[in-house]
């Protein structure tokens, strides 16, 4: 298991019970009820270290290594789920996955970003940066389910969209805004949950929806904080500066009215227990989902175009008040 820095307390304690473990495998002497004491050390540790978590350690969790990413999810909660490929246009981008899931007796299309587990993965997956085709796709399963009257679910956890020459020719940002445009408009209930990173237009690309939740240990920005800080101060090592200037974290969109709910994470962040997470993940689908049914599809609509009016300060001025100040 990987520990970042910030968890050698937790590293410690799981290295002594993984010896205990060990002597009693070769001794054949019970160490049952040490090993359970040192459990339980262990999940008192982790609930101590990550109530405490400032925003560049949570940044951190969410791009931990062994933290569940979609298709863990969609493998893991759904009874069944057929994969969709291809954007009818140029090719199937490996980057944003999507397809119809059955969860809890119900279809849904699901569409999230995937990195990959490993090194030949995320090249496969292009490190979950989709192209434009990506995002093309991602559209084509939007209205597909829409044909079908089935509801929507979005993962989304990418560092953000592949800025490489290519997908600007073949219009990254014209794909991103259609998808923007379009999923305003969506008939169907849309519901938009952020499992990792959340970054720039290409978190936005598939990140429209009725509602919009975070895990608890995931950001959701404009702009990444090593990004930021290269614009700023011309250096990744301002990052965690940056990063707390950002505001991206759960806690800190919550309370300016970003995003909607929370969804906890297991004492020790979703990769120490991805089975639990994926438990919980599900059971927040379900009833997010279920409470959109109650609405119609124009009711939902209209409250998706105020949930996005509503976000963000401004002022508005008449214009025979400018001339009025001129003069």
């Amino acid at each position: 298991m990987t520990f970042l820095d910030f968890e050698s307390p937790i590293a410690a304690l799981v290295e002594e019970k993984e010896k205990l473990k060990q002597i009693q495998e070769r001794s054949k002497v019970d160490m049952s009820d040490k090993i359970a004491e040192l459990e339980l050390k262990i999940k008192e540790k982790q609930g101590e270290v990550y109530s405490k978590l400032d925003v560049w350690q949570r940044i951190q969790v969410s791009r931990h290594p062994e933290r569940p990413y979609t298709l863990f999810y969609l493998e893991t909660i759904c009874d069944q789920f057929v994969e969709l490929f291809g954007d009818r246009n140029f090719k199937d981008d490996k980057a944003i996955i999507g397809g119809f899931g059955n969860i809890g007796g119900q279809t849904m299309m699901f569409i999230g970003h995937q990195k990959g587990v490993n090194t030949k993965m995320r090249q496969y997956r292009n490190f979950g940066m989709p192209n434009p085709e990506g995002y093309r796709k991602a559209l084509r399963l939007m209205k597909l389910a829409e044909k079908f009257n089935k509801p929507i679910v979005t993962l989304i956890d990418t560092p953000g969209a592949y800025p490489g020459e290519e997908a600007e020719s073949r219009g990254q940002g014209e794909a991103i805004a259609r998808n923007l445009l379009e999923m305003v408009s969506l008939k169907v209930p849309v519901l938009c949950i952020v499992i990792g990173e959340g970054a720039s237009g290409g978190a936005l690309g598939i990140g429209v929806g009725d509602k919009l939740l975070m895990l608890e240990n995931t950001w959701y920005s404009v702009i990444s904080p090593e990004s930021c800080s290269s614009i700023l101060w011309r250096t990744w090592e301002q990052k965690e500066k940056a990063a707390e200037a950002l505001k991206p974290t759960a806690d800190q969109l919550l309370k300016h009215g970003i995003i909607d709910a929370i969804v906890k994470e297991p004492a020790g962040g979703a990769h120490s227990n991805p089975q639990e997470m994926a438990k919980v993940l599900k059971a927040t689908i379900l009833e997010q989902v279920n409470a959109l049914k109650q609405f119609t599809a124009d009711e939902r609509i209209n409250q998706r175009i105020d949930k996005y009016s509503n976000i963000g300060v401004y002022n508005t001025v008449e214009t025979g008040a400018i001339k009025e100040n001129a003069a």
